[in-house]
């Protein structure tokens, strides 16, 4: 297992340092002066020099990044050329904001597409069965944007006027159709905080986020599920009188949920990618938003940062997967 783990961390790190190096030159490439960027519309010719030299621009590209990977070692992303503010300081506010995105919404995909799924399995054919499949089929023909859109205009814009033993009350609206709360609670100048202000405001981002992960969780599920309870071991189990509850638990569910993990790796990097899209939608000041907005004002150092720091997150969850998969497999460490 040790030797396992080390071949992982030494394949993260090759990973991380291939990414950092495509995405440098990617910016690099950008027919875009950063000097005058950063030195600003009304700079002169030799301010933008002492900009670019401060800024190591001047410099041939492999000095560039190895001064790039250096501040990066140090924790050093750099600073904005739209508002001097700390690259560190942009993302620590944004990232939160994707996280609970995220992580909110794979709790709320896996909790719906597992038990749907290994339901499905159990009684293939059946009228749940079949429901379960139409639910697969909408949730991954509906495309996330859309989704999110309908949501708000149903949930969050249109007023619910509700009435109970012919009593009528006021209209209001079911969900709030932007906006962002802090979970530790409501700093200086924000209009609302806390976790149940915090949740309110993130069940329809959540729910637009997980439904199509969740249909497809679903499908995966089933079909592993269903492959394992068709497995020797299974039926042997069975055979010896053990409870039909201990079988699925000790026997299918675990090495049913292998594909599940492995597809869960892969899945949290698509979900920091279209965590962008729900971000526009409803609003929230994740790092999606804040990586387009810099792009449209040419803010490279933002960009790059936040890049930077999500790929960083995508390989440490991908790791963090490798591993659990070991643990749960302990085939994998012998191949």
């Amino acid at each position: 297992m040790t030797r396992y783990v080390i071949r992982r961390l030494l394949w993260a790190v090759v990973l991380f340092l291939a990414v950092t190096l495509v995405t440098f030159v990617i910016f690099y490439l950008i027919p875009v002066d950063p000097a005058r960027q950063a030195a600003g519309k009304a700079a002169t010719p030799a301010q933008i020099q002492e900009v670019a030299h401060r800024l190591y621009l001047d410099r041939p590209i492999w000095q560039q990044y190895l001064h790039f990977l250096d501040e990066l070692v140090h924790g050093n992303l750099g600073y904005s050329y739209a508002n001097r503010q700390s690259v560190n300081e942009t993302i620590k506010q944004a990232a939160p904001v994707t996280a609970s995105l995220v992580i909110g919404a794979a709790i709320l995909w896996l909790a719906m597409a597992v038990p749907i799924g290994v339901y499905s399995a159990l009684r293939p054919r059946t009228k749940g069965d079949r429901a379960a499949m139409g639910f697969v089929l909408a949730g991954i023909s509906v495309h996330p944007v859309w989704l999110g859109l309908v949501a708000s205009y149903l949930l969050a814009f249109v007023p619910t006027q509700g009435s109970f033993l012919g009593i009528h009350f006021p209209s209001f609206t079911l969900f709030p159709i932007q906006g962002y709360c802090n979970l530790k609670g409501a700093a200086p100048g924000e209009p609302c905080g806390g976790p149940v202000q915090w949740a309110y405001h993130l069940v329809l981002p959540w729910f637009v986020l997980a439904i199509g992960y969740a249909a497809f969780y679903v499908r995966l599920v089933r079909s592993s599920t269903m492959e394992v309870l068709n497995e020797d071991y299974v039926r042997t189990a069975r055979a010896k009188g053990v409870p039909a509850s201990q079988v699925l638990r000790s026997h299918v569910l675990r090495n049913a949920m292998l594909p599940v993990v492995t597809a869960f790796g892969m899945d949290i990097a698509l979900a920091l990618a279209g965590a962008v899209l729900i971000e526009f939608v409803f609003g929230l000041p994740g790092l999606g938003y804040v990586a387009v907005h810099s792009l449209y004002q040419f803010d490279y150092p933002v960009t790059l940062g936040v890049v930077v720091f999500a790929s960083i997150i995508v390989i440490v969850a991908n790791l963090v997967v490798d591993l659990l998969y070991a643990w749960i497999d302990p085939r994998i460490r012998l191949s």
